[in-house]
């Protein structure tokens, strides 16, 4: 809602009682000619600030050793100070190794004349080879089904766009023992080629979401599967980090019950590979959004979808003492669901290309931490299903960090976060929506103005965010961020402004300026991958601290836009 101030009168008793209530908006209602005042708390601290954000994954494994995806693995490894993971699926489906739009494969597993299993890791330890030189680490996905282990009499392979999860692929396996030895010599290799004390920081994650038709099975298959596959990685590696199911979002019937039933197995009954405990190291699920395109052309987004998605996984992980405290690793967490349907196919997804996307992902964030803290539960991920796609336009509106080597904004959110360290501060917004709104309505009436912030013994870092599920023009909004309780001892601190929108750390709206050459020149590419990095919106000055132990940063920020402070002393 706008008025302007002479009129805002009249509509501040509904506003209250609407804050009271917390219906369809929320405390601290912010009009459009307003300032936005922001909090951020230095002395009081919610807890650790994990860094959630540094595991990303994608469905064509064999896009890690092509041209630019070596190039974006080095980016991710380098947007960070903390370990980045990778996950990828098919690192067990045959094939010869060359990526379609959602599959892939290695050939890692065939039989031989006699029926003798014959392993050729070539493929897989280019791969893998590819996330040791960029200093990644895999979260290992065990899937899918080689063709020659495949119970199911149907063909294979089904291409995109038909419904890939329908092929022999995604079958249970018609010999489970030989499942286990798979997953068993699979682990022995990656030890020897990398070592044991590397190989022992990774995750691994049997299958992928086998509530739906990427598993052909029953849930007691699965269960089965799972049991054979940790048990097979246990015998190679002792200690490996093992878990699942990988289910869909437990905002689902299905999904919650298939999660619940796994969770059941674990924790009741005895691995059908040996008899003995069912070894789980942590949880995984997945959360997604849903975006649509609304009579007048303009994209909504689905926040409260993906939040819903987690907060239904939560209070089942919360409803089971015996897991409480494992990590919860959200191995697939976005706004929708399919990262190689480009806007071409649906035309919601064109939001990937600009700041639509990593403002969404920053609200995101804050909301995953609030139901950590609300549950109580142990988040270690959100990982970003998205990666980058070979040999397509630029521009497509694929869900990917990078087009054709030049970044997306998205892909400076995150560079944003690995900037954010320490404590996660307690942090008061007039702009904020209540996480039982979000939960409920999304972000459907005023915006959603809010920070997250860190401290570190001499760094404050503050994201802040102008955020709208509505892709709708809108004016800017005035914020003035107060950093309060600054060190009795400092008087001057070191300000840092970082920006994504329209004009900074956005090579999209670059790309538009040129007119969307989709064979850019030398010097149009150059310029490009200049517009992709990072970028601050002023240089770095230094600030007083005032005699109350405060500072006041005053700016604009535009909608869907997204800025980082950082204060040094």
């Amino acid at each position: 809602m706008q008025t302007s101030k002479r009129h805002r009168s009249r509509f501040a008793p509904l506003a209250l009682i609407f804050a009271i209530f917390g219906l369809l908006t929320f405390p601290g209602v912010v009009w459009a000619d307003d300032t936005v005042n922001i909090i951020v708390h230095l002395g009081k601290s919610q807890g650790t600030f994990k860094p959630i954000y540094s595991w990303f994954g994608y469905d064509e494994s064999n896009y890690t050793t092509m041209k630019y995806g070596r190039i974006l693995l080095k980016e991710l490894h380098d947007l960070t100070p903390v370990p980045v993971y990778i996950r990828a699926h098919h690192l067990f489906t045959s094939g010869n190794g060359v990526a379609e739009l959602k599959w892939s494969s290695s050939n890692i597993f065939v039989l031989d004349k006699s029926g003798k299993p014959v392993y050729d890791f070539t493929i897989i330890d280019q791969i893998f080879d590819a996330y040791h030189q960029a200093g990644v680490r895999p979260m290992v996905e065990l899937g899918f089904m080689p063709q020659d282990l495949a119970s199911e009499q149907i063909p294979y392979q089904v291409h995109f766009p038909g419904r890939t999860t329908s092929g022999s692929v995604q079958s249970p396996p018609k010999d489970y023992a030989a499942w286990g030895n798979l997953c068993q010599k699979f682990t022995e290799h990656l030890v020897l080629r990398y070592g044991k004390e590397e190989v022992s920081q990774w995750y691994w994650e049997v299958w992928n979401e086998p509530d739906i038709d990427y598993w052909h099975g029953t849930q007691a298959e699965y269960n089965k599967l799972y049991d054979y596959a940790v048990a097979g990685v246990r015998k190679a590696l002792p200690n490996a980090i093992v878990g699942g199911p990988a289910t869909t979002g437990p905002g689902s019937d299905k999904a919650a019950h298939f999660l619940r039933l796994f969770l059941d197995h674990v924790a009741t009954e005895k691995s059908a590979a040996d008899g003995s405990q069912v070894p789980f190291d942590f949880i995984s699920f997945h959360a997604k959004g849903h975006p649509t395109v609304l009579a007048d052309k303009h994209v909504r987004m689905g926040l409260d979808k993906e939040l819903t998605d987690v907060s239904k996984g939560f209070e089942i992980v919360a409803s089971y003492p015996k897991f409480k405290n494992l990590p919860i690793i959200l191995s697939e967490a976005d706004p929708e669901g399919c990262a190689a349907c480009s806007s071409r196919m649906n035309p919601s997804n064109n939001y990937r290309n600009g700041t639509l996307y990593p403002a969404y992902t920053a609200a995101a964030m804050k909301g995953l931490f609030e139901l950590q803290d609300r549950y109580n539960v142990n988040l270690l991920s959100m990982l970003s299903w998205s990666f980058e796609f070979e040999d397509r336009d630029y521009f497509e509106g694929f869900r990917s960090l990078a087009t054709n080597g030049i970044d997306k904004p998205i892909l400076n959110l995150f560079r944003m976060a690995g900037l954010m360290h320490g404590e996660r501060l307690q942090v008061e917004s007039a702009g904020t929506v209540p996480l039982d709104t979000l939960l409920t309505f999304g972000v459907r009436q005023t915006p959603y103005i809010d920070a997250l912030a860190t401290k570190t013994d001499r760094e404050a870092a503050v994201m802040i965010w102008n955020y709208h599920d509505d892709d709708i023009a809108a004016p800017p909004s005035d914020v003035s961020v107060s950093f309060r309780e600054m060190p009795p001892t400092v008087h001057r601190a070191l300000l840092q402004h970082y920006r994504i929108d329209g004009a900074h750390s956005n090579a999209y709206t670059a790309w538009q300026a040129m007119g969307s050459p989709q064979h850019p020149t030398a010097e149009q590419y150059a310029s490009l991958q200049s517009s992709a990095q990072l970028e601050t919106l002023t240089s770095p000055i230094w600030v007083d601290v005032n005699e109350d132990g405060r500072i006041t940063v005053p700016f604009s920020l535009p909608r869907q836009g997204i800025s980082l402070l950082i204060v040094t002393w």
